[in-house]
This record gives structure tokens, sequence and C-alpha cells, in this order.
């Protein structure tokens, strides 16, 4: 019979060397990590929806105000209304702007947005805005995540199908389930180099419209900006299938308006001997359309869907285009603030005395909703949520009932 093996003093010292290791190196592992640097505090009880008011209303009274500077409009998911500030997202009563939620990491954002009545928060490492997160817009549980490389700065956008995330090199589009259907762009250390059709572009703006994506970028060696069409979702996302492409000005500084389905606005800056225009192109980036714009154009221009139109803010007006085939219908609203919002069936549009209430069909101004404002900056945007208008001023949120 075999005698019982004996721990020696040697046996315990190494055993707790071990453990003293292991534990130290639990700590360093938590110290470092996401979970650490992450705070999550969801709704006791999801947010109600609102419930859509059967005209716009006649007054208007700020009821609060948030600071916002990650946010280019306000963001409304799940019936609450959404900020986001510093390393902060937070979810709010429509009604008093009181927290409902919060999500909160030990990074900067660089930028936040709503998207499939969730919302979708990017957060900046050291790989760049590349640290994405859904949240529930009623509850802030958390969904969907997704890291990947990125630039320092991106500019998001949804078009109710897909959200891009576009830097100034690099873009990625991402489908509901934060699963990546297109890079485009600059891509470090490729694994099957040469698929990739444009390389060392400047992205200068991106929109999805429907299964394409129109981008208008600036490249090296090519006098003017150049648009291209391309599948939103194609085979395989590493490799970007253009449909069509084509440099479109004969000198920087076209912007892109707005894209939807075979469709895309771009407005084109006057030149030397010709005046500004809205040039629409198809699927294959052929002009297939032109109308002129009288006047001058902001740097910071901005376009809304807003029911069967977009309205594209210019700086000083308001130019409609059919959500078909981008074709300007209407011109109105000089002295615009910002694109506007539908409620009601009527367009909101923020002006300097108040909102301005228009006909969406034809421009007309219907009535005019007083409200105070205290030299705001352009541009403001506007969204609604039941009985609340909500205006984007600079780097806050504020809440109109």
């Amino acid at each position: 019979m075999l005698a019982p093996e004996r721990r020696t003093r040697l046996d315990v010292a190494v055993a707790a060397i071990i453990a003293i290791v292991a534990a130290v190196a639990v700590a360093v592992v938590w110290i470092n990590s996401d979970a650490r640097g992450t705070t999550s505090i969801t709704a006791n009880t999801p947010a109600t929806e609102a419930i859509p008011p059967l005209s716009p209303p006649e007054t208007l009274k700020e009821i609060w105000r948030a600071p916002s500077s990650a946010t280019t409009a306000p963001i409304v998911a799940g019936g609450a209304v959404t900020t986001a500030d510093g390393g902060t997202v937070t979810g709010r009563d429509r009604l008093t702007g009181a927290e409902l939620w919060r999500y909160q990491r030990n990074m900067p954002l660089c930028g936040a947005i709503g998207a499939w009545n969730t919302v979708v928060a990017v957060y900046r490492d050291q790989r760049g805005c590349s640290q994405v997160t859904q949240l529930d817009g009623s509850t802030g549980e958390r969904k969907a995540q997704r890291s990947s490389d990125a630039d320092d700065a991106v500019r998001l956008s949804h078009d109710g199908t897909y959200v891009v995330a576009r830097g100034s090199e690099r873009m990625e589009v991402w489908r509901s389930d934060l699963v990546r259907t297109l890079e485009f762009g600059r891509v470090d250390a490729p694994i099957n180099p040469d698929k990739q059709p444009r390389t060392g572009c400047e992205l200068l703006s991106a929109a999805a419209g429907g299964t394409r994506l129109s981008v208008l970028m600036h490249c090296p060696g090519e006098v003017g900006d150049r648009l291209s069409v391309l599948e939103a979702a194609p085979k395989d996302n590493q490799e970007p299938q253009e449909i069509g492409s084509d440099v479109i000005t004969s000198s920087p500084g076209a912007r892109l308006i707005a894209a939807s389905g075979d469709r895309t606005a771009v407005y084109v800056p006057p030149g030397p001997t010709s005046a500004g225009r809205i040039a629409v192109y198809d699927g294959t980036a052929t002009e297939v359309a032109t109308y002129p714009v009288a006047g001058p154009v902001s740097a910071v221009a901005t376009a809304a869907r807003n029911g069967g139109v977009f309205t594209w803010w210019t700086g000083a007006e308001l130019i409609a285009l059919s959500a078909n085939e981008l074709t300007p219908s209407w011109t109105a609203a000089t002295g615009a603030l910002g694109p506007g919002a539908v409620m009601a069936g009527s367009l909101l549009v923020p002006m300097p005395d108040g909102i301005a209430v228009l006909d969406p069909t034809n421009g007309v101004e219907q009535s005019r909703i007083p409200v105070t404002r205290n030299n705001d900056t352009a541009p403001i945007a506007t969204s609604v949520v039941g009985d609340v208008v909500l205006e984007q001023r600079g780097d806050e949120i504020v809440a109109l009932r």
C-alpha cells in the first residue's frame, strides 16, 4: 500500500505564490477592462409611447433643456428623448427631462443617433471611434455591440434601413443588429489587398437610400469631386461594389444633399461662368437633371426627410425635394433656421421669432407659433415626440410644449 502524499512547506509556498499571481492578473484585467469603466442603469419602468397629436399647437413654451454635445439632432426612441454628452447617454422623460436610464463609459462619445427605435452610441478609444453600443430607447438596456477600426471623428446618419458611420478616410455601414455590411476607404493591414476601389480619397459626405449608398469624395489627382454609388450590402462587406462612379465637378466644393433609391441629389457650387445648382444623378452616377439655386448656400446646409419630401435648408430658406425623384417641388420659409420636422401632417420650421407651420405639399405657411429665442445659432434640428417639439440648439436639446 502506498504511503499518502504529504505537502511540504515548499508546496504550500508555491501554491500561495500562484494564487497571488492569479489574483494580481485578475485585478489587472479588471482595472483595464471595459466593464470597469462602464455604468449601465436601466429604467425601472419602460417609457410609454407618445400619442401623436391631431393638429399642430397654437402656443409653445420651454419645459426643459439638457446638454447634448454628441448629437446633431434630437433623438427620439421608445417614447423617450435621449441626450448624449461627455461619455454619458441619458434617456429622459419627454415631459420633464428627468432621467429614466443612463449609460456611461470612461471614454468620450464620438456621436449618438436614433435608429430602429434604439439609440446607437459610438465611443472613441485608441483605435478611433470604434466602440459601438446599441441601447433600447425606452429602457436603456444594452442590445448589440461592435468594435472595429475607425477614424478619430465620424458622422452618423440613418436612412431607416442602415446606419452610416463616415470618417474622412474610412466609412462603415451597419444593419439593425450592428453587423457591418460594408467598409469603404482606408483599411489597415488588409487581409486581402486591392479590394477597395478608391484609396487615399477624402470622404466628404455619404447617404444611404435603401439598397444603395452614395458617397461624395475628393481623390488625389482629380480636379473635382467624385460621386460613387455603391451597394449598401455587397456579398463581401470588405469588397465594395461600385454601381457607378464619376468626377462630377471641375473643382472641389460639391455637397451631397440626399439619396433615395437610385437617385442622388448634389449641390454643385457656382463656377466662373455658371450659377449654383442642384444636380440629380442616377444609380450609375450619371447626371439626369439639373435645377438652378438662386441664393447663397451655407457651409452648414443640411437636409432632413419629412414625409414625402426632403427639406433642404440652404442657410436662408427651404427647398423641398420629392422623396422619389429628388426634384425640387417648392421653395419657402425665407429666414429659416433649419430643415424642420413633421407634426400632425404639418411641417414645423424653426424661425428667428418662432416656428412656422407649413403645408409640406406646397410650402405655404399656415400659421406661426411664437417661441422666444436668444440668438440661437443655425442650424437648428427639430424632432417631434407626441405633443412635444424638440430642438437641438448648438450643444443643447430644448423641449417645447
